[in-house]
């Protein structure tokens, strides 16, 4: 498989970027690997890059979106930070991604078994760690149930999990308002942003 050129990044559309990333996903799980030569990849990107896709993922060492969609060099933008969140410099960077460099989706990609969300489900404070925490801790109020403060916490998963997927739509929706060039160009068709989640135990991406 050869890297993206101007020309196949101009055939992409929103829905068939997803389609991509879905098959990739469905390769991964599969154990199986489109057939690419990296290092004709790097040869091929070394005077432009033109990825099809902004992936905002988790630093977590286990959802590196390049593997678990099984893409190449010069494929997806790949944001990534604890907790997937949104500020003013991602928002830029994906400004930059979709408005300057041509890609045609948005993932936010959360994950199962999330340790940011573990730590603003224990609500935990460490340096610079309590800042991001306090982003994430909205998730944490939103998820209605349990009720019951004493299994609100990392030890319920499920309820951890719901906080992730909580998150990823509120992170949705912040960087539909808090972007106006990245809403009118969804608006517009131009692009698509999406929710997705992937479990840690099966390699698996479920999208919104």
């Amino acid at each position: 498989m050869k890297a993206h050129t101007k020309e196949t990044q101009a055939t992409m559309n929103p829905i068939k970027a997803l389609d991509f990333l879905k098959e990739g996903n469905k390769r991964f799980v599969n154990n199986l690997k489109a057939n690419r030569n990296l290092l004709e990849q790097v040869n091929d990107t070394s005077e432009g890059q033109f990825p099809f896709a902004t992936i905002l993922s988790c630093i977590d060492s286990r959802v590196s979106a390049e593997l678990v969609f099984d893409q190449g060099l010069g494929d997806i933008f790949s944001i990534r930070i604890a907790g997937n969140f949104v500020n003013e410099d991602i928002l830029g960077s994906m400004e930059f991604a979709s408005k300057l460099a041509g890609t045609k989706l948005i993932v936010v990609l959360g994950h199962t078994s999330c340790g940011a969300i573990k730590g603003a489900c224990d609500h935990a404070r460490m340096g610079n760690l309590t800042a991001l925490i306090n982003k994430i801790e909205p998730a944490v109020a939103a998820v209605q149930e349990p009720k019951d403060e004493s299994i609100r916490n990392s030890k319920n998963l499920e309820f951890v999990n719901a906080v992730s997927e909580k998150n990823v739509h509120i992170t949705i929706e912040n960087i539909r308002e808090r972007s106006k060039i990245l809403a009118e160009m969804e608006e517009q068709g131009e692009i698509k942003i999406v929710g997705a989640m992937y479990n840690v135990s099966t390699g698996s991406v479920d999208f919104y």
